[in-house]
């Protein structure tokens, strides 16, 4: 029973984190890990819960190959300190060969990611829970879709976010061999078929790590409140029946929601270190007029202050992303706009990037078109300089860049789906509402239909267009930040655990 007179102690368990707090642990910011946006998004809760005194916790893998990349020699011998888990010691690294020699936090080997997983959640099961004893458990993703199983049994309130819908199967026999004891709470776990007893499961009936999470988990959450509807709907056909069903009957039992995920707070055009030139909502214009410049020089684009810049900054995936919509009509854009010089810039990686690159070379559109490799320093001077960015998205759990554009006055261009249809609002001059720009067509006609409706709010008078963006970005920085994101989380938690936090309000 938990005591009323202690504060409630939080355990999140996470595979990938890109800081921790200063004051949280020996060398926290050097225990980097990052695949995608759920190191942010873990980093940013994490950090918001410790600095307002929650007694947060949490657990990761002990990536030693990856955080020693970001040590140098002297702090590198220090990183025993973090092991040896000194009583106050709030971070807890799960140790297992499987994960130590990883240079990145997901392999290319569906099975090496399996048994990165239960290395992983074996660890937190045998060792870490019983450890830190916490009054609450929060998982992400399927690399923990095993945790939520052990605290139902155990009564521990857990919260499953789903920041990714991918997930792996194994049999429970795999899952034994691995040295968690799965036989203690298969009742909680998922099966592909319904298991008439342990004994029939073990052998032959995979365990879906994913839908097993949200099975077992007393709460779920995914990164948009409108991709919960979506998947729930059964708007995406790839997503699987079962983990549909499941959500629903989460949401109808009230234990489902959408939390949308925020920038960092490094993302801010006032501090940002790698703009040319920094600017704020009241001198956006002559700041961007300089990040435009240096850009353009840098990547050997036409120099012209009043061209159009375009930046592309997901990663190329045909799948997901939609950018062969933007490749069908290329060409057609740039011709369209030729005398005003209109410009693309990618900086994003991905197989679809080789036919950006014919198509460039076919069309000789060099001084035009820029196509870069992924770079965090160039992406973020890409912000600073362009005047949309594109999000045409198929579906999308929650994104970031058409957040953290309108921060920096780069206004999204982008399907009306999923976290782009909670974070995007067409725009409405005439009532001074909106931040970018919707397509609900999917389809290059579409998109190209977005692009002439960001190019008619471009050639508006400066003064009419300036004072929409400085307006833009002052409300942006006000919605998309995490103290937003971090107050809802300590909402649902103090649901689950019917009590407060420390100092919530300060939150």
């Amino acid at each position: 029973m938990i005591n009323p007179r202690t504060p409630p102690r939080i355990l999140i368990v996470t595979p990938e984190v890109t800081y921790l707090p200063d004051g949280m642990g020996n060398l926290a910011n050097n225990l980097t890990a990052k695949a995608g946006g759920l190191a942010d998004v873990s980093a940013a809760l994490i950090s918001a819960l410790f600095d307002n005194g929650v007694d947060v916790h949490v657990a990761m893998p002990d990536y030693r190959a990856i955080f020693n990349e970001h040590l140098d020699p002297v702090l590198g011998k220090e990183l025993n300190t973090v092991r040896e888990r000194m009583p106050d010691e709030r971070i807890h690294l799960a140790e297992d060969r499987a994960f130590f020699y990883k240079s990145k936090v997901y392999s290319n080997y569906g099975y090496k990611n399996i048994n990165a997983a239960l290395a992983f959640q074996r660890e937190v099961i045998n060792n870490i829970i019983p450890r830190v004893r916490p009054d609450l458990i929060h998982c992400n993703d399927w690399m923990t879709g095993l945790i939520p199983a052990f605290a139902r049994q155990l009564s521990i309130p857990c919260l499953f976010t789903i920041h990714n819908i991918h997930t792996v199967k194994c049999p429970m026999s795999y899952i034994e061999d691995s040295g968690i004891d799965a036989a203690s709470f298969w009742l909680h776990l998922f099966f592909e078929h319904h298991p008439s007893s342990c004994e029939k499961a073990r052998d032959i009936d995979p365990v879906d790590f994913l839908t097993s999470g949200v099975f077992a988990a007393h709460f779920v959450n995914t990164v948009s409140p409108t991709f919960l509807s979506e998947i729930i709907e059964g708007q995406h056909g790839f997503i699987q029946a079962p983990l549909r069903q499941e959500l629903a009957n989460k949401r109808n039992a009230g234990c489902a929601a959408g939390i949308l995920n925020a920038p960092e707070p490094s993302f801010n055009p006032a501090t940002d270190k790698d703009l040319f030139c920094r600017y704020s909502p009241k001198d956006h214009v002559a700041g961007k007029i300089k990040n435009k410049r240096s850009i353009q020089e840098s990547l050997g684009l036409t120099q012209d202050d009043k061209a159009p810049l375009f930046f592309w900054p997901s990663r190329l995936d045909a799948i997901q992303k939609g950018c062969q919509l933007l490749a069908e009509i290329l060409y057609d854009i740039v011709s369209r706009h030729r005398d005003q010089n209109l410009e693309i810039v990618f900086v994003a990686n991905g197989e679809f990037q080789v036919h950006f690159k014919e198509i460039v070379q076919f069309h000789g559109l060099y001084d035009r078109v820029a196509i870069c490799d992924f770079d965090e320093h160039l992406a973020r001077l890409a912000y600073g300089a362009s005047d949309f960015v594109f999000m045409p998205s198929l579906f999308e759990p929650c994104g970031l860049p058409q957040m953290i554009g309108p921060i920096y006055g780069s206004l999204p261009i982008a399907n009306d789906t999923g976290g782009l249809h909670d974070t995007v609002v067409h725009m409405d001059v005439d009532k001074d509402g909106g931040n970018g720009f919707l397509f609900n067509v999917y389809d290059s006609t579409g998109l190209l239909w977005a692009i002439e409706e960001a190019m008619n709010f471009y050639n508006l008078p400066q003064g009419v267009k300036a004072r929409q963006i400085e307006r833009i970005m002052t409300e942006s920085t006000a919605a998309f930040n995490h103290a937003v994101t971090a107050r809802q989380y300590v909402d649902l938690y103090e649901k689950m655990l019917e009590r407060p936090l420390i100092n919530p309000e300060r939150i």
